[in-house]
């Protein structure tokens, strides 16, 4: 049976944040754990459970969630999906839930404020996202630019601890510093984000006024980027390290850029094959004869045969796109597309006509498609 889509497990939308992803997966991981569902439901919920802790660990990684984005399941290796999921292994169930159940799954407390560095809550920057528009042709071909994105530099006048030079922040008086409160209900050690000073541990009397008290300052960096050969419309390139930065020392979010390649005056592409029409007049369909095709690396050669039809297509194999992760190149198809003459003088509407009236006397060999067309009708209304 084929797998669910991840983001139907958890039921959240393809853009939604890791926050958000965390609280579906705290829902479904209560509802269908192992110790909750007993008897007949045991099996069913069990399964559900691992279910939502393989979509949890692909979609809060994230070169996982970004190789799943595109690729669906054959982007991400199924070993990589189920880190402990079953009753007896825990992983991303005692993560997610930090230390709401620490005391049961991770070895008390203590061991969930080391895991964060001496009890401050430390968090991963948020991700950035960047459109990039570029044309067929650097598509196609690549290309080396630079784009302008958010960037945060530490505030000189604070030397970044946010605090109004001349002063220090303070440790929390709530959490004692470290971040995090504790209450305990019964069975459960509930450990929760500090209220007051927001799991920083700190709070700052006096606010730096250049930064705000936030340490940094937001400004603008040029990023240099490599848009490889191939590379289609809607693909996302990783720039790792360069999303919003992270807090009380966690690791910076990473920035996706996504493709958007604008529409070719001449060609569609479909894959790695690209598609044109090509204006053909009727002296030449009728008679034949060689005509030039376009093609991204300059023109190419078709031989028409003698009453080429409107619609006609050609073949040039290997004068498409070579794709990402292609050995070889499309092909190019030239659609023909006969051009009725325009605008035409007295002289030639007589020759047209002498040249209608030879066709007539020649009987159907002239017009084999009209002579199937006509014949179709007259059986459809006997």
């Amino acid at each position: 049976m084929a797998k669910r889509d991840y983001y139907d497990i958890l039921g959240v939308p393809r853009n939604a944040g890791a926050d958000d992803i965390k609280k579906a997966y705290r829902k479904l991981a209560m509802k269908h754990h192992p110790d909750r569902n007993q008897g007949d439901k045991a099996k069913a919920s069990e399964e559900k459970f691992k279910e939502a802790n393989e979509a949890y660990e692909i979609l809060t990684d994230p070169q996982k969630r970004a190789a799943y984005d595109q690729f669906g399941h054959a982007g991400v290796d199924p070993n990589m999906g189920g880190r402990g999921a079953g009753p007896e292994g825990f992983g991303g169930f005692a993560e997610a839930f930090g230390d709401i159940f620490g005391d049961i799954f991770n070895g008390g407390a203590g061991a969930a404020g080391a895991r964060r560095g001496g009890g401050q809550q430390v968090y991963r920057g948020n991700d950035l996202s960047y459109a990039m528009e570029i044309t067929l042709d650097e598509a196609a071909r690549g290309k080396d630019t630079q784009i302008r994105i958010p960037s945060w530099e530490t505030c000189e006048s604070c030397h970044g601890s946010g605090a109004k030079p001349g002063t220090s922040p303070k440790a929390c008086g709530t959490c004692n510093g470290g971040g995090t409160v504790h209450m305990r209900q019964g069975f459960f050690s509930i450990q929760q984000t500090c209220p007051h000073c927001r799991g920083a541990g700190k709070i700052i009397p006096d606010p730096c006024t250049t930064c705000n008290g936030a340490g940094k300052i937001k400004k603008q960096k040029t990023l240099e980027v490599k848009i490889p050969a191939g590379i289609n419309e809607g693909m996302r390139i990783r720039s790792a390290g360069n999303g919003e930065p992270g807090t009380n020392g966690g690791p910076n979010g990473d920035l996706y850029i996504e493709i958007r390649v604008k529409a070719h005056d001449i060609f569609e592409r479909d894959g790695d094959d690209l598609h044109c029409s090509v204006p053909v007049g009727l002296t030449t369909v009728t008679l034949g004869g060689t005509i030039e095709v376009p093609t991204l690396g300059g023109n190419a050669e078709i031989e028409l045969p003698e009453g080429t039809q409107h619609g006609k297509t050609f073949r040039l194999r290997g004068k498409g796109i070579k794709g990402i992760r292609s050995s070889y190149p499309g092909d190019l198809y030239a659609h023909i597309a006969v051009e009725t003459p325009v605008k035409i003088t007295e002289h030639q509407r007589k020759l047209l006509k002498e040249l209608d009236e030879s066709f007539r006397k020649g009987g159907d060999r002239h017009s084999p498609n009209e002579k199937s067309w006509t014949d179709r009708v007259k059986d459809l209304f006997k």
